[in-house]
């Protein structure tokens, strides 16, 4: 019996390595970017535990100045499990102030440019990201840091819906 559940858990250690690294979901355009905004279609099995999950995770994160959820005061793998959750279930985040902290990235798709700040779980195999809009009239690239510069963006949580999918974003951004 305990050889049987040795095997089980080994098994399942494998899938979830695997998982990791065959990740080819179909996007479009923003999260296409670099995994910046992830479709929502990609729901947790069971969306009802997602929720709560998500529920319990931001009443934990740290409040400071005025953002409800500061990912910069998290180790990455909180981090990457935040951003994961807001993807699972998006609806506990909206109208929240995030900050968060990572590499910026900017893409362009049908003629449509979106600017997203990534996150890499622990172990750097996977990326995630939310792509951002900031407040005011920027011009890109004048006004945008390079590719792959860390930054920190604030801004309040939303999503969006391009086709039939829908997509996260912070809006009214700033970089901080």
């Amino acid at each position: 019996m305990k050889r049987i559940i040795f095997l089980l858990t080994v098994a399942l250690m494998l899938c979830s390595l695997a998982a990791c690294a065959g990740n080819t979901n179909s996007q479009t355009a923003s999260s296409a970017a670099s995994d910046t905004a992830s479709s929502v279609t990609d729901t947790a099995s069971d969306p009802t535990q997602a929720a709560s999950a998500a529920d319990s995770n931001t009443a934990d994160a740290p409040k400071t100045d005025g953002v409800d959820v500061d990912l910069t005061t998290m180790s990455s793998t909180m981090v990457y499990s935040e951003v994961l959750n807001m993807q699972q279930a998006p609806e506990q985040y909206l109208g929240k102030t995030v900050k968060m902290k990572g590499p910026f990235n900017v893409s362009e798709m049908g003629g449509n440019r979106y600017f997203a700040c990534l996150i890499k779980d622990a172990t750097a195999c996977c990326s995630t990201g939310i792509e951002f809009e900031l407040a005011g009239n920027y011009s890109y690239p004048d006004d945008y840091p390079k590719k792959d510069t860390e930054i920190t963006v604030i801004g309040t949580f939303t999503t969006y819906m391009e086709g039939n999918s829908k997509y996260l974003q912070l809006k009214n951004a700033q970089l901080v």
